[in-house]
């Protein structure tokens, strides 16, 4: 049998792409079903070589389209297995009927979008628009901002998903994460399995013909608000769980480099120069959110996915040039949906300015996150909030951008300010 080449070990350099392929087959689903399209194709392609080396043991199914993908993972689901999918904008919008669906009929299927700007123009590169165009569809929402995050949110979103019986759906930047190489650790299935069992649906969630049930029955206006409404109190009830379950991971897969205490909400001091002096720290850390910066910032920056690597190196420049009162911090989002409003008045509540940065834009409106930030801060803080736009269609978010945001920040107005050079 030969071997590929991209093997589970302590530690690793590796394309995105294949550090969640890797973290699948370890995961073991019993069906996986996808349709290629850039720049998901890298992850389905590396599943159908494990299958085909004879190095996983899934069914893998080719779907003519990722309309039908999706429908097959569902059906899957519906008969209580452990499914997988991967897409990109213009599939994930082909697949949005069944992505309702599948949140309307709570079956825990996992996906994997490679974020993906969408037509018209056509563009292959990376911005937020698929996934924020399908947030109102019932699915948890978790967006990582490296290979690591994104490796750990995978697993963890099956325990969320097959726990909470609501669909997860992890988002990664197409490009800056699915082709590019960094440092990665994959648990291996002893690991995974100590965290996740083996899934077993309960009696009366799946499909069976020696104990028949309706998925996704008929419901007449006297019940669709109530069930509707069982659907959104359960997705907000899931925020509490994201965070255990994100200690619990932590405790239980321990990264090589990981130290005490480098996990949770524990302060963390980094090394540069002013963290040195003892004014800048990661003070938040969960499933939910990263609080990253000064304890008592005068602004902070709000984004999710890997734009934040970039606003955290602009902020440390920054920082150690202008220092304290006039400190900045970053907000990371992990958990967009469902959206931890109380969580992030809690970091935001002392602080003048917030620039709240998307790579998504809510046509006639502002950005989808800051959207959603300004309506969590109405009434309850001072904090003045402004929405930028930045990287549609997968342009450049240099330092030099994140820079200009913070000097515009006090002087723009309410509604979507785009920052282009």
């Amino acid at each position: 049998m030969k071997k590929n080449k991209f093997k589970s070990q302590p530690s690793q350099i590796l394309e995105g792409s294949h550090a969640i392929a890797l973290a699948i087959k370890n995961i073991r689903p019993a069906v996986v079903s996808a349709y290629p399209i850039t720049p998901q194709t890298h992850i389905v392609e590396d599943l159908a070589k494990f299958k085909a080396d004879g190095e996983a043991d899934f069914k893998y199914v080719r779907a003519e389209s990722e309309f039908t993908a999706a429908s097959i993972v569902a059906g899957a689901s519906a008969t209580g297995a452990r499914v997988y999918s991967a897409t990109s904008s213009q599939g994930l919008l082909l697949m949005t009927e069944v992505i309702f669906n599948i949140a309307g009929m709570r079956l825990p299927v996992v996906i994997t979008c490679a974020n993906r700007g969408v037509s018209a123009p056509i563009t292959i590169w990376n911005d937020q628009q698929d996934a924020i165009t399908i947030r109102d569809t019932g699915w948890i929402m978790l967006f990582a901002e490296n290979h690591q995050e994104a490796v750990d949110q995978h697993i963890m979103a099956y325990k969320l998903a097959e726990n909470l019986k609501l669909p997860v759906m992890v988002n990664i930047d197409g490009f800056t994460l699915t082709h590019t190489y960094e440092p990665v650790f994959i648990p291996d299935r002893k690991q995974i399995k100590k965290y996740l069992p083996d899934y077993q649906p309960a009696k009366g969630q799946y499909l069976d013909a020696a104990n028949p049930v309706t998925l996704g029955s008929f419901a007449q206006p006297s019940y669709y608000m109530e069930i509707r409404q069982d659907l959104h109190n359960d997705l907000m009830s899931a925020l509490d769980l994201v965070n255990k379950e994100y200690e619990k991971y932590h405790k239980q897969i321990r990264h090589p480099e990981q130290s005490e205490g480098s996990r949770g909400s524990k302060t963390q001091p980094d090394s540069s120069p002013s963290a040195r002096l003892g004014v800048r720290m990661t003070i938040e850390n969960n499933g939910l959110l990263e609080y990253y910066g000064h304890k008592h910032p005068k602004i902070i920056l709000i984004a999710m996915g890997s734009v934040v690597g970039t606003i955290k190196d602009a902020v440390d420049e920054i920082n150690d040039k202008i220092g304290f009162p006039n400190a900045v911090g970053v907000l990371k989002i992990k958990c967009f949906r469902p959206f931890p409003s109380a969580a992030v008045l809690q970091i935001l509540k002392n602080c003048k300015y917030a620039g709240v940065i998307d790579k998504s834009i809510s046509l006639g409106s502002i950005g989808p996150l800051a959207l959603d930030v300004k309506t969590a801060a109405q009434g309850n803080i001072k904090t003045i909030i402004r929405s930028f736009i930045v990287g549609l269609g997968g342009r450049d978010v240099t330092k030099n951008i994140i820079k200009k945001i913070i000097k515009k920040i006090k002087s723009v107005g309410d509604g979507a300010n785009f920052i282009g050079n």
